[in-house]
């Protein structure tokens, strides 16, 4: 468990890196940040008390410094529906927290991504007035967004969320799996020999 906590904390620390950097020019950056893939891997893997508390406590620490820096406010409601949309994808984790592999994680990534995406861009349209509250309005909030927010369309943005999740997903499972195999070795030389 200890390399994929590692590579939690690593992926926090990345997320308030790149968010510092792209509003100093690195646009390509935008929303490369394994949101979804944390509560999905920390969900299907980690110990009770750490299945969402992992996830939740690290995004807090990485909005919190964000916000901080760029003045927003902590708690608004489009935070809140991030929490939720990461929340359920959690839940989906959760109800693979029998069964974690590659086979079952990188599908449940790409909904996860898409559930996330969904809602977090549903919720701008409905309450952010720049959007025409009518189908046309929700297709925009999916596709390129309002203009004033960003340069990036909204759908580069679920594109590098996608491709962020996907690959931290493998990394997730890659370092579940490299932390068992080394734990065998020192469980099998813990265990006294008998007679």
């Amino acid at each position: 468990m200890i390399p994929a906590l590692f590579l939690v904390f690593s992926a926090v620390a990345y997320r308030v890196t790149s968010g510092l950097l792209i509003h100093s020019g690195a646009s390509w950056l935008s929303n490369f940040a394994p949101l979804a893939a944390i509560a999905l891997c920390s969900a299907a893997y980690f110990p009770k008390k750490y299945k969402f508390a992992v996830p939740l406590v690290t995004l807090f620490i990485s909005d919190a410094v964000l916000n901080f820096r760029y003045g927003a406010p902590l708690l608004d409601p489009q935070i809140l529906c991030r929490y939720f949309a990461l929340a359920l994808v959690g839940w989906i984790g959760l109800l693979l927290q029998y069964r974690p592999s590659l086979k079952t994680l990188l599908p449940a990534s790409v909904v996860g991504s898409t559930i996330f995406y969904a809602i977090t861009n549903a919720f701008s349209w409905l309450s952010d007035p720049g959007y025409a509250k009518n189908l046309g309005g929700l297709i925009q909030a999916l596709t390129a967004g309002l203009p004033q927010y960003s340069a990036t369309p909204s759908w580069m943005f679920f594109r590098n969320s996608l491709i962020s999740d996907l690959l931290f997903t493998l990394l997730f499972v890659f370092s579940m799996n490299f932390g068992r195999r080394s734990a065998r070795p020192h469980a099998r030389a813990a265990v006294p020999r008998t007679a």
